[in-house]
């Protein structure tokens, strides 16, 4: 059946599967899979053993799968992250369809999720196929107006060469990048990720991979709804209230982070 969504979207499901009630079990979850892949278990089995304590739906698992991480790796990230405002005179490199769906999903409602490393992500899945919806452009212009804003020495777009209209989602950054007076460059790799972990630029993404082994990376998404998408419906997974880091309001909330 072929995709015909106009929005990238929250799940019907979300509202009851990520709601107050459920979430002091997604934590926990998190915290367990976050311990026993400290302890080096395969992520699949952990997963399966996780799931299957707390009872969560595929959904649910896989929200916390993404959110997860281990103590070896959230010291590996840290050591490597490049603050947001200090990207003047950098080269950046951007993880694509990782930033762009985030920043789609979050106009159009989806949920996006806080995990224990502090990065923003989606719940959305490619399957080999990208179909723009109707936030692919709004999404393109806030994210150059926001790396413009900062000054870096470069802007280069890798997209998955095998995922199917990537070459026309190309084409339609350049449009944009051209039309705003943007010196984009947007490159089609068949294994992106390999190539933002060796580049020297700092790589725009949140996908643990690329993270885990690029030189120096930066946490864009959670700046760009911090300051331009205030009213994004975001979930802290994690425990620590400081790795959502949005503005403390004056009763000490932190807004629309659950």
């Amino acid at each position: 059946m072929p995709d015909t969504r106009r929005h990238r979207g929250r799940h019907p499901d979300d509202a009851r599967l990520f709601s107050e009630r459920t979430l002091p079990s997604l934590r926990a979850a998190l915290d367990d899979l976050s311990l026993l892949a400290t302890r080096g278990y395969a992520e699949a089995s952990a997963l399966k053993l996780v799931g299957d304590r707390y009872g969560l739906t595929e959904r649910q698992r896989m929200a916390v799968r993404r959110s997860a991480c281990s103590d070896q790796a959230l010291a590996g990230r840290r050591g490597q992250m490049v603050p947001a405002d200090a990207l003047a005179g950098e080269p950046v490199a951007i993880d694509g369809y990782n930033l762009l769906i985030t920043i789609e999903s979050a106009l159009s409602g989806g949920l996006i999720l806080v995990g224990r490393d502090g990065c923003l992500r989606d719940l959305a899945s490619l399957h080999g196929t990208y179909r723009t919806v109707e936030e692919t452009l709004p999404a393109a212009r806030l994210i150059g107006e926001h790396l413009h804003a900062m000054r870096p020495a470069g802007i280069d777009w890798y997209l998955d060469a095998p995922v199917s209209n990537s070459g026309r989602l190309r084409a339609l950054l350049l449009e944009e990048s051209a039309r705003n007076g943007w010196d984009w460059s947007i490159t089609l790799d068949n294994n992106p990720d390999r190539v933002l972990a060796a580049s020297p630029a700092v790589a725009v993404s949140s996908d643990s991979w690329v993270i885990d082994h690029a030189g120096r990376w930066t946490n864009l998404a959670d700046a760009l709804l911090r300051e331009r998408l205030p009213g994004a419906e975001i979930v802290r997974m994690g425990d620590d209230l400081r790795q959502c880091e949005r503005p403390v309001q004056t009763d000490g909330s932190l807004p629309k982070c659950l």
